[in-house]
């Protein structure tokens, strides 16, 4: 079993900064893939930035030049940097991970992001 944490949401204003992290725990051989995704209230839930286990991202138009995906394979831990943040990046963010396999999919709790003046 896999487990899913991550930390570092909270309230920031406009154009601010924030690091998100997400580390798997659990029985862990080999990373394909993770991924943040975020859901705002009344919004389906979107993906924000992913990574593959190789180092390969790929990241929504929304956030592309503010927002930087990571993975540090040695710590099982996946970052998200995100500058210059807006009002519209306002959502519960969400892990989500494909570890040891292509099935099952993880995912965190998820961890609120408020950017507000």
């Amino acid at each position: 079993q896999v487990q899913l944490v991550e930390s570092g949401g909270g309230v920031v204003q406009p154009g601010g900064s924030l690091r998100l992290s997400c580390t798997a725990s659990g029985h862990i051989s080999k990373i394909y893939a993770m991924t943040w995704r975020r859901q705002a209230p009344g919004n389906q839930r979107e993906l924000v930035a992913g990574i593959t286990g190789a180092g390969k991202t790929n990241y929504a138009d929304s956030v592309k030049g503010r927002f930087t995906i990571s993975l540090d394979n040695a710590q099982n831990t996946m970052y998200l940097q995100m500058n210059s943040l807006r009002p519209e990046d306002t959502g519960l963010y969400y892990c989500n991970a494909l570890i040891n396999g292509m099935t099952p999919e993880y995912w965190g709790q998820g961890t609120q992001i408020t950017v507000s003046s």
